[in-house]
């Protein structure tokens, strides 16, 4: 939906977009020559999997709106979808194909930072317009490429609200850094690192790990007997669930836990780490409570087609259809150079927010969005941060022993 001046007016365009979908039939006929095909990259396999389901689902649910919508022009939105497992090669491999035997015009997807940053590469060398919705760090969006284009935030923006949370409540004086050794991890801890130097926050410990590990416990201890205030984590989801109940069986009280977003907001996250998870806060880049225009909506839908709740990497997928959806139909025709170019003129509302590519920061191709706070309440993701869009109350301070059950 274009920008009509102000929440008011975008409201009016979504409510008229809904009327009018509502008013199309429930079917459309398409043959096999209509489909404009669109390649999306994601983890569908291996450790990254519960990222690339609760996407693909979003992915999904939005063609299938947009289809009954009259596709692109008239004709039929196929999305091509292939699994990269998580790994750089695999992803290189399967854009390859898509590019060269499945005739795509555009590229979506890219969860991991490794990934997403490969399948740049062979996007942008073979000039095919690529859509990144996930992968966050910062090089995917500052290494020049043209074809290249990210809807989210980088990962150096991340903490950027967990800041002024910590510096107008918790008030710490020390902090603990546990990353995974990833692009995604060490860019992540770099950022954390520059608040702490800022703040004047004492670094007590920072350190990587490998993922996939089974006991943190011999870090853990390290950053017991050190004692922070806060510990920041940058973990996917099944470290993310470990680390924080192994804090919980070692007693590891310090006065927050926080994530730094990825497996700290996903749904498996509070299930796997059931009350470990409660009070920890998140950075995160969405919130179904925000005031963008069919957010709610976009949830409500997830819940009821799915059966289970959504977060900002379902938003970002959903987002992302009608991102390219829009491109396509303004596109002059769908040569490379033409859909990129309509690519590079978006100016849209969408359920993640209002997306619009710019350059700042050594970035190109950015949109650029504000990041939240998010915390486990009673077992359910609230928003907290900044407090005039939040959900519930920051819960703060927390007693861990008694939220723990001990």
């Amino acid at each position: 939906m274009k920008k009509t001046g102000g929440w008011s007016g975008l409201v009016w365009v979504w409510a008229a977009c809904l009327i009018l979908g509502n008013s199309l039939p429930a079917a459309v006929s398409w043959s096999a020559d209509d489909a404009i095909k669109v390649g999306i990259v994601l983890p569908l396999t291996g450790d990254q999997a519960k990222f690339g389901e609760i996407e693909k689902m979003s992915f999904d649910m939005a063609l299938e709106e947009i289809n009954a919508a009259g596709g692109i022009n008239g004709k039929k939105l196929e999305f091509v979808i292939e699994d990269d497992t998580g790994r750089p090669e695999v992803g290189r491999s399967v854009v390859e194909k898509l590019i060269t035997k499945d005739k795509v015009v555009m590229i979506g997807g890219g969860y991991s930072s490794s990934v997403t940053y490969a399948v740049a590469g062979v996007c942008q060398q073979n000039q095919v317009p690529f859509l990144v919705n996930t992968g966050s760090a910062d090089n995917i969006t500052s290494s020049g490429w043209d074809y290249v284009f990210r809807l989210n935030q980088p990962v150096s923006e991340y903490a950027s609200s967990v800041e002024t949370l910590l510096s107008e409540k918790v008030k710490p004086q020390s902090a603990v850094i546990l990353y995974e050794n990833s692009k995604f991890g060490t860019d992540g801890a770099k950022s954390f690192e520059e608040i702490c130097g800022k703040m004047g926050y004492k670094l007590l410990l920072k350190e990587g790990y490998e993922h996939g590990g089974i006991d943190f416990k011999p870090v853990l201890v390290q950053v017991k007997e050190k004692n922070p205030d806060v510990v920041y984590m940058i973990s996917y989801v099944m470290d993310a669930a470990l680390l924080m109940k192994q804090a919980k069986e070692l007693k590891l009280t310090p006065k927050m836990f926080i994530g730094a977003g990825a497996g700290f907001t996903l749904p498996e996250f509070q299930q796997n780490a059931a009350a470990a998870s409660e009070k920890l806060i998140s950075a995160t880049l969405w919130h179904e409570t925000l005031p963008y225009p069919g957010a709610m909506d976009y949830y409500n839908k997830f819940v009821a087609k799915f059966k289970k709740p959504t977060e900002y990497h379902g938003a970002e997928a959903y987002a992302a259809a009608y991102v390219i959806a829009d491109t396509l139909k303004r596109a002059k025709s769908l040569s490379n150079s033409d859909v990129r170019e309509s690519l590079s003129k978006t100016d849209m509302m969408t359920v993640f927010g209002p997306v619009k590519f710019i350059s700042y920061n050594k970035m190109s191709n950015q949109n650029k969005l504000p990041t939240y706070v998010v915390q486990w309440i009673d077992g359910k993701l609230e928003m907290v941060w900044p407090a005039n869009v939040g959900s519930k109350p920051f819960a703060y301070p927390v007693d861990w022993m008694k939220t723990w059950g001990y």
